[in-house]
């Protein structure tokens, strides 16, 4: 009886070994990207200034007749913000 115990606590062992990511990922969730108000400002801020040099650069050599209508009003609500 007590080789049966033995060998299922080791079958066990080994079953939670190999599984430890997903027992992890479930009882340990990702937390949030952004924690707190101040972080999510911050994040939303850094994206808008990357769309706005992006389009700055499409921009760059030719002028505003180089971006679409779509862009512009883009660049225009972004600098709004």
């Amino acid at each position: 009886m007590s080789e049966l115990l033995i060998l299922a606590i080791i079958i066990a062992v080994v079953l939670l070994f190999f599984n430890r990511q997903w027992i992890k990922s479930k009882a340990f969730p990702d937390k949030q990207k952004n924690y707190t108000i101040d972080d999510k400002f911050n994040s939303d801020k850094r994206e808008r200034e990357k769309e706005i040099d992006r389009l700055l650069n499409k921009m760059g050599k030719n002028g505003v007749n180089d971006l679409s209508a779509k862009d512009r009003k883009r660049l225009d609500e972004l600098s709004r913000m």
